[in-house]
C-alpha cells in the first residue's frame, strides 16, 4: 500500500507541476537601429565639370573610372559614397550629340531602370521641373530590387545626368526602409539643386 501512495502522490505532484506551463515564444526577428546623421549640405562646383549640385556633409565624392571594367565614357562620372550608411549613388554624365541622341539616352536609362522589374513589386516615375531648367524622371523601385532609386537629369539640348542608388548588402525592402527615406530627401535635394555650366 506504501508503494501505492507513494505512486499516486508523485503522479499527483507530476500532473499539477505540468499543468504549470511558461508560455515560451522565439525572439523576434530584428534589424540594427541605425544611427542617422544630422541634414546638412555642401556644393560641389567645380570649374572642369559641366554640372554643379548640394550634396549632404556625410557623404564624400569619388571619381568614377570604370565602368564594368572599361574606362568611363568622360572625365565627368563620379560616385556619391555614404560610408556610414553603406551606400552609393552611381552618377553618370553624357554629352547630347548626333551619335548620343536625347532619345537613346532616354531609352537607355528607361532600360536600365526597369531591368529592376524582375525583383520589384513596383516603379513609380513621377516627372520633375526645377527653376533651373533640369528636367528629368525620378524612379521610386519598390520591393527587393539592387537599386531603390534612379534619376535622369537633362535640359534636352546638351547635357543628360544620371544617378543610381545601391548598397552594400543584399536587397531587403524592410531592413534598408529607414535608410532609403533617408537618403531619398538627399537625391531629391541633389536633384533640385543641380544646374549646368
Amino acid at each position: 500500500m506504501k508503494s501505492y501512495t507513494s505512486f499516486i502522490i508523485y503522479l499527483s505532484i507530476l500532473l499539477f507541476s505540468s499543468c504549470y506551463e511558461d508560455t515560451y515564444l522565439p525572439k523576434p526577428r530584428g534589424f540594427y537601429k541605425i544611427g542617422l546623421p544630422e541634414k546638412k549640405y555642401q556644393s560641389f562646383q567645380k570649374t572642369d565639370y559641366p554640372y554643379a549640385f548640394e550634396y549632404p556633409v556625410y557623404a564624400s565624392i569619388s571619381k568614377d573610372t570604370l565602368f564594368f571594367d572599361q574606362k568611363t565614357e568622360n572625365p565627368w562620372w563620379i560616385n556619391l559614397n555614404f560610408d556610414s550608411l553603406g551606400g552609393k549613388v552611381y552618377i553618370s554624365y553624357k554629352q547630347i550629340s548626333s551619335t548620343q541622341t536625347l532619345e537613346k539616352l532616354l531609352e537607355d536609362s528607361y532600360k536600365l531602370s526597369h531591368y529592376h522589374t524582375k525583383k520589384a513589386d513596383y516603379i513609380n516615375e513621377p516627372e520633375f521641373h526645377t527653376a533651373n531648367n533640369v528636367h528629368g524622371v525620378f524612379y521610386d523601385v519598390g520591393g527587393n530590387a539592387a537599386s531603390s532609386f534612379q534619376f535622369y537629369a537633362t535640359d534636352s539640348f546638351h547635357h543628360f545626368l544620371r544617378g543610381a542608388l545601391y548598397f552594400d548588402v543584399t536587397p531587403n525592402v524592410d531592413s534598408l526602409k529607414p535608410v532609403n527615406q533617408f537618403l531619398q530627401k538627399d537625391i531629391e535635394h541633389l536633384i533640385q539643386t543641380l544646374k549646368w555650366n
